[in-house]
């Protein structure tokens, strides 16, 4: 049902509980993630040529604005995953009424069970908290299983931050994020990219995109 709020099981991790505080403590313009203009997404998500009724999926989504440039430009099978609660109800607060046209899956992502298959893959900054070995392979499995398509993915470079929010990321070259994938995608084309923080600090980043290969 769109509008749903549908929860996982594990909702008291570590991890939930430090973004939900993250999430119910400070505003847009005190997190470095924030952007007015998710530029970089929306490139790669519009290199794919999808039809507007593709099922898309924003891993990590929270409250970023991405979902209201994708609604605004017609997309009508949406899907914003994250760990915290607390952004996804301030994104559906944000977008009003027209958060009702979108699915909202609270989960953690190593956790997430998907009920269906979606064209569209989209993680901009979630994929480099997995530090683990177990970590990455539940997501690289479970984003296997689920994607008949692309995948945009966004991480920290080597020239990136070595934490975000007080955690540690995992940081990616092209030819590492690359590899990561490798076993079911194609990839299709990778850019580094400066990300401008609301406090005027830089961020690198490694955004690359893949294609499912046939099997």
């Amino acid at each position: 049902m769109l509008g749903l709020i549908i929860k996982s099981d594990s909702m008291e991790s570590e991890r939930k509980q430090h973004w939900e505080k993250v999430y119910t403590t400070k505003q847009p313009n005190e997190v470095s993630w924030t952007q007015e203009v998710p530029t970089t997404s929306l490139m790669f998500i519009q290199s794919f040529h999808l039809s507007k009724s593709s099922p898309i999926i924003d891993i990590g989504g929270g409250d970023s604005t991405l979902i209201d440039f994708l609604l605004a430009e017609g997309y009508s099978d949406l899907t914003v995953l994250d760990i915290s609660e607390a952004s996804l109800e301030r994104a559906k607060k944000r977008l009003g009424e027209k958060a009702n046209q979108v699915h909202w899956i609270v989960s953690d992502i190593t956790t997430f069970k998907p009920v269906r298959r979606y064209k569209l893959w989209h993680d901009r900054a979630t994929f480099h908290f997995l530090t683990t070995h177990d970590q990455i392979q539940s997501y690289l499995k479970l984003a296997n299983e689920a994607v008949d398509g692309y995948l945009a993915v966004g991480t920290f470079s080597e020239n990136g931050p070595l934490k975000c929010s007080g955690l540690e990321i995992k940081q990616y070259s092209e030819k590492q994020l690359s590899e990561a994938f490798s076993d079911g995608f194609q990839k299709l084309k990778c850019i580094q990219h400066d990300h401008v923080t609301p406090f005027n600090t830089v961020q690198n980043f490694t955004f690359c995109s893949f294609e499912k290969k046939k099997n």
